[in-house]
């Protein structure tokens, strides 16, 4: 992991540099009970209390920091992450309120990936006091959550195949006692179909594989949480451009949620009995890849025609959902990297959400917005799934006229997910393009806090 689990710490009256929220308007009295010099310094910062200005004021031999937020009395989880970003290493303590919220943000803001080069020359780690001591160990889980989810996107698909996948899964369900089975190969082609099409013309080394754990009580209600785990996405024999190619590690970052989000649901001890299903794959290029045209057949016993071989994570994900069925969930929430569609219609930064039920979407909305994690709510809407007609198959895995091209890959996928089941598809990029306070440019979690809040609200 590449956050420290110690940057949050009881709070039992160590010595901490004090840090004063301000914002502008509540920053001119601030300044008016500091010394001169102390507003001096204050002015040659040019600090004015803005979101996100940091400053450091002497305090006789000391001195104590001062961060710009937009409420001082409604904190957010980026609050602090400035601070915990600029200031120089040691222990702080936030003046007159506890940090609540803001605790995420200050250890995410310390995330670097350091797999491949060595960390940047530091004085050491930058750790906030609380006397919220029982929320502790919760904040760190949820930062170590979303650290996993930017460690295993950011990294390359040659370490991050399908194997790798497996590995991490693996490491989850061992730490939780969680019993694990994994389907690979060429064992796949008769209970996971596409699964198989699909990552059949990879390397040995990378071959598919469908990886399956189950964790909790079997009296307890069943929920299944699906990841789309293609590991590289060359867009098969329908090839990407090397532009379109440059980011394709990160498709398997819905994989990564899924194992992130059920090792939150397992390190919190929430009431269900889970199942955690991941198809791995690489879509690669080779004498064996499925082709345009082709007719493959599913778990679910529908027959897909094939008029994109860029259209695979639907296909793998149709496998995995059908299997999240047949346990008989009471919910099913799946995460994919699934289409430029979503990203169009709401940019990098929101996951574009699909349910069939609006309850569904509520809680799941109001749990990312009071987690500043918030969704964004897309249409299921039936009459586009007559866009994937086919005239050979049950249905095509793809369409040809460019509309709504997010809602019509939700729609595929409810084809394999049993009637009446609850169901929610998170959309999501897996990526943010340019850094901001406490979310470093890189692999992203969005969706992951959404949807744990919303679990721990019904289970917790």
């Amino acid at each position: 992991m590449t956050i420290a689990t110690d940057l949050i710490q009881p709070d039992r009256g160590q010595d901490a540099t004090a840090i004063h929220l301000v914002n502008t308007d509540s920053f001119q009295e601030f300044a008016q009970g500091l010394s001169g010099p102390q507003r001096a310094a204050l002015a040659a910062q040019k600090f004015k209390g803005g979101g996100y200005d940091v400053a450091i004021v002497p305090d006789g031999e000391s001195w104590f920091a001062v961060g710009g937020v937009a409420d001082p009395a409604e904190l957010s989880s980026w609050c602090l992450a400035k601070l915990a970003e600029t200031l120089p290493a040691g222990t702080y303590r936030v003046a007159g309120r506890q940090p609540g919220p803001a605790m995420f943000g200050w250890q995410t803001a310390q995330y670097e990936f350091t797999r491949y080069h060595k960390p940047d020359e530091a004085e050491g780690p930058r750790i906030l006091l609380t006397e919220d001591v029982a929320k502790i160990d919760l904040c760190v889980a949820e930062a170590q959550a979303s650290a996993l989810v930017a460690d295993m996107v950011n990294t390359p698909a040659e370490d991050m195949g399908p194997a790798a996948l497996e590995a991490e899964a693996e490491r989850i369900a061992t730490e939780h006692k969680a019993e694990m089975n994994v389907v690979r190969g060429d064992a796949l082609e008769t209970g996971y179909p596409m699964v198989h099409a699909v990552g059949r013309a990879a390397a040995r080394s990378h071959a598919p594989r469908l990886i399956h754990f189950t964790w909790g009580d079997n009296s307890d209600p069943t929920i299944a949480i699906v990841g789309k785990g293609v590991c590289f996405d060359s867009g098969g024999l329908s090839m990407k451009s090397p532009r379109g190619m440059l980011l394709m590690k990160k498709d398997m970052g819905g994989s990564a949620h899924a194992l992130a989000l059920a090792e939150l649901i397992m390190k919190a001890g929430l009431k269900v009995r889970l199942h955690c299903i991941v198809p791995a794959v690489e879509n690669a290029v080779a004498g064996n890849a499925f082709r345009p045209g082709d007719v493959l057949n599913s778990r679910k016993g529908l027959t897909v025609e094939i008029s994109n071989t860029d259209a695979e994570g639907r296909l793998i994900l149709g496998d995995a959902l059908t299997l999240a069925s047949e346990q008989e969930p009471e919910l099913i929430i799946d995460f994919a990297t699934l289409t430029g569609a979503a990203r169009v219609a709401v940019g990098p930064d929101l996951p574009a959400l699909f349910t069939r039920r609006d309850q569904t979407a509520d809680q799941l909305i109001a749990a990312g917005r009071d987690h500043d994690d918030e969704p964004w709510r897309l249409p299921l809407w039936d009459p586009y799934a007559d866009y994937l007609k086919s005239q050979i198959a049950d249905t095509d895995n793809s369409h040809s006229n460019g509309f709504a091209g997010a809602s019509v890959a939700a729609s595929f996928l409810d084809k394999f997910v049993e009637d009446g089941v609850e169901w929610a598809h998170f959309d999501t990029f897996a990526w943010r393009p340019a850094a901001k306070p406490g979310r470093a440019k890189g692999g992203a979690a969005l969706g992951l806090r959404a949807s744990f809040h919303m679990l721990r609200g019904r289970y917790g």
